[in-house]
């Protein structure tokens, strides 16, 4: 995973102490040295050393020879999710669509060529795929990847489908680079995008984007199916008015909260004799 910087400023050590956490998933929870190194691809000197590190400042904790994150990375997401106002302001909107439609719905922004999940409330259901805060999929196999995609110039969109997906799945072969031009020329039209298990069998999604005050489109808001049990006709006719109606109650108020008359001053504290 090393090695990817060009630039005269990079910073290789950051760049491996990130990809050491990243090492870390659902499915490799606690790791060993040697599995660490492996993943990471550093030299098992080097992943000691950043474990250590990491371990000091409290994202890592290691027992009986494994080592795993700590609570604490969670931070480094929700640092910048919290800087938006986007959790404080969409949580009641999504929990209320949630109540009206029985379905799971989420919030997601673009992360190179993928969505990253910053937003959630979900209902229990076997569904393909786990979804948690910071999962990534690559955008163009998602409702919210297409309708981020959607909003980008062309010369963006080309950009950001150059960027290799981090998301650990299969290259996706379903649509041609036209395919997915055209549909993205649909979704700015109608304002909604449809996955139709393109990402899983049996996940069904409908997204739409969130604006912020400025009108621009700073993230999507869906609604996630399970194929077997909705059809795409009722998704369409019964969850996406709902969808629509919630996304534009999560945009007003986000742009309410941005324009709040708030401003905060760090002052240095005075030591008193």
């Amino acid at each position: 995973m090393a090695g990817r910087g060009s630039g005269p400023d990079f910073v290789e050590s950051l760049a491996r102490g990130l990809d050491v956490l990243r090492a870390f998933d659902a499915a490799q929870r606690s790791m060993s040295l040697a599995e660490v190194a492996a993943a990471t691809g550093l030299a098992r000197p080097t992943a000691r050393r950043l474990l250590l590190t990491l371990e000091e400042l409290g994202y890592v904790r290691s027992a009986g020879g494994e080592f795993s994150l700590t609570p604490r990375v969670i931070t480094l997401g929700t640092a910048y999710v919290a800087s938006l106002g986007l959790w404080e302001v969409a949580r009641p909107h999504l929990e209320a669509l949630v109540g009206q439609t029985g379905e799971s719905s989420s919030m997601t922004q673009l992360d190179g060529s993928d969505i990253i999940y910053v937003a959630r409330v979900s209902v229990p259901k076997i569904i393909a795929l786990r979804v948690d805060i910071g999962t990534l999929f690559p955008a163009p196999q998602t409702s919210q990847g297409k309708v981020l995609l959607a909003a980008l110039t062309p010369d963006e969109l080309d950009a950001v489908l150059r960027i290799p997906s981090r998301s650990g799945l299969p290259p996706y072969i379903g649509h041609t680079r036209e395919d997915l031009d055209a549909e993205l020329v649909q979704v700015r039209a109608r304002g909604w995008a449809l996955a139709d298990e393109e990402l899983a069998p049996g996940v069904r999604s409908i997204a739409v984007p969130v604006r912020d005050g400025t009108g621009a489109v700073r993230a999507a808001m869906n609604v996630t199916v399970h194929a077997a049990e909705t059809s795409t006709e009722y998704l369409l006719d019964a969850h996406l008015p709902r969808l629509l109606r919630a996304a534009g109650d999560v945009s007003a108020d986000w742009a309410l909260w941005q324009s709040r008359p708030h401003h905060e001053v760090r002052v240095a504290s005075e030591r008193r004799a």
